[in-house]
């Protein structure tokens, strides 16, 4: 089974006048985190049914975690969390409360994030911002989470003491 992918959706990255700083932090991280993994890594511009398109295959492909880098801001193409939304079963909204939570105290504008996470299948989806300090601060916010969250849904069954 494939290990993780990261997915950076901008316009401008995609169109090679900006370079993909946010999508390759997360990639370094989860690197670190998971050595033994194999990243996947895409690239599409900010369109619900691109995003929707690729989180599907890699969704077939049975990644276990696909982490979104951009596109759940306010802006009127931020639209990665509708096209996460038509792809998803279930949502775990705690992932998304804690990367708000976790990161509002140094930036109060985390707030205004419509960022998401759910399954699909077994397959983990979290939706990252797209600046590279948002989304390396999102990601280490709930880095410790994620490991027991990709154990159960792996079918694993034992639960950490509190």
């Amino acid at each position: 089974m494939p290990g993780f992918a990261v997915v950076t959706i901008s316009d401008r990255c995609f169109a090679s006048t900006q370079v993909d700083t946010a999508g390759q932090a997360v990639a370094r991280m989860v690197e670190v985190q998971w050595p033994d993994e194999t990243i996947g890594r895409g690239l599409v511009p900010d369109h619900e049914d691109a995003i929707g398109t690729l989180l599907h295959e890699l969704c077939h492909n049975q990644y276990r975690l696909i982490l979104t880098v951009g596109g759940t801001g306010l802006g009127p193409r931020d639209v990665t969390p509708e096209a996460t939304r038509r792809i998803i079963d279930r949502e775990v909204p705690g992932l998304a409360e804690a990367m708000r939570a976790g990161t509002a105290a140094a930036y109060r504008f985390a707030w205004l994030s419509r960022a998401v996470a759910g399954l699909r299948g077994s397959t983990l989806i979290v939706n990252l911002p797209g600046s590279e300090r948002g989304a390396t601060e999102c990601l280490q916010a709930i880095l410790p989470l994620l490991p027991h969250a990709l154990d159960i849904i792996a079918g694993g069954s034992a639960h950490p003491a509190h």
